[in-house]
């Protein structure tokens, strides 16, 4: 029998359980173009009901439902401030630039992964023809797996409305900021304008994000949807996953908080390997290896059914396709590596 690989390299690895498969062999089916798959319909009123909103769509992915946002709160020329290593910005193929002709405006993230907002208002354009339109701030929560600071989130808001601002949230990870903070999910969101959150990282569903919010906004962004290509027809097999991700799989997410930290502290002891984890950390560990292990270090692993992404800094992250006993054997892993040291470059 062949050996569990225990794969690190995202959350975005997990498998539908027996229980998520069996609710979408079971899903209620219908034309979601034409607004009539029940399931899908359940899926937008649980999470605009979760995330405290009053409409929400289901889109494909992440950067779909990212992308939606931007089309929606902006115009063409227009212009949103974003961190220099957002995903809105960084990983995302330039869609705001190339489908919205909207001008991104990045700033470097602070070490909590805020944006400065002294910073932000900085870079706002005169209300002048020669600048694009400063429309829409976007944050990220989690950012990096950090959870952003409660108070920050009450000030960004207090920023946005004094600057006449919209706020969107890529909140990919929100529920893991939740739980890491031990707070309802809309003690974080209740401060933007629209939220996207992924299903198919840390809660376990195969495809898709909803973006939750106003009536208004959601309607731009099914059109939206349409034109870039999203409309999906009997959604409710994908949907339904969706639902039971969002109905099982958020309290869960302590667990991988949990193992992430057990993970930080196993290989903190390794000489010569500097591992990243702070107390706002959720399901992530961040390792950078000298450059001479570095090179070796993913190939090693894999030989030991552990699967890890190759650089300088290397993400690590924990699931729910990883359980402790899983933590246990990859920190054995990467101690018997380094151990070997010399033999291995």
């Amino acid at each position: 029998m062949k050996a569990k690989t225990i794969d690190l390299r995202s959350d975005t690895v997990t498998r539908p359980t027996v229980a998520m498969r069996a609710a979408m062999t079971e899903a209620d089916l219908g034309d979601d173009v034409y607004g009539e798959d029940p399931t899908v319909n359940r899926l937008e009123e649980l999470a605009a009901h979760m995330i405290g909103t009053e409409a929400a769509i289901f889109a494909t992915s992440g950067t779909q439902s990212n992308l939606l946002a931007l089309l929606s709160h902006c115009e063409r020329g227009d212009e949103y401030i974003v961190g220099q290593l957002a995903h809105t910005y960084r990983y995302e193929g330039g869609g705001a630039a190339i489908f919205g002709s909207i001008q991104p405006q990045p700033l470097d993230f602070a070490a909590d992964g805020t944006l400065d907002l002294e910073k932000a208002a900085e870079v706002i354009k005169p209300d002048n023809f020669h600048f694009a339109h400063t429309r829409l701030f976007c944050l990220e929560n989690t950012q990096a797996g950090r959870a952003l600071p409660l108070g920050y989130l009450s000030r960004a808001g207090e920023f946005v409305h004094k600057h006449h601002l919209k706020m969107h949230l890529d909140g990919a990870r929100v529920f893991n900021a939740a739980i890491k903070l031990s707070v309802p999910v809309q003690e974080i969101t209740h401060h933007f304008d629209s939220v996207s959150v992924c299903l198919s990282k840390g809660l376990g569903a195969p495809v898709g994000s909803v973006l939750c919010s106003t009536s208004e906004t959601i309607k731009k962004a099914r059109r939206w949807r349409k034109v870039l290509g999203g409309g999906m027809r009997q959604a409710g097999v994908l949907a339904a996953a969706g639902i039971y991700a969002l109905k099982n799989n958020v309290k869960r997410l302590e667990e991988d908080h949990r193992n992430a930290a057990l993970l930080a502290e196993g290989l903190s002891g390794i000489e010569g390997l500097n591992v990243e984890y702070s107390d706002a950390q959720t399901n992530m560990v961040f390792i950078e290896p000298p450059k001479a292990q570095a090179a070796v270090l993913p190939a090693y692993l894999s030989r030991r059914d552990i699967l890890i992404t190759g650089g300088k800094r290397v993400r690590l992250v924990t699931h729910l396709d990883v359980d402790r006993d899983d933590i246990t054997l990859a920190i054995r892993a990467f101690k018997d590596f380094f151990a070997a040291g010399e033999s291995l470059k």
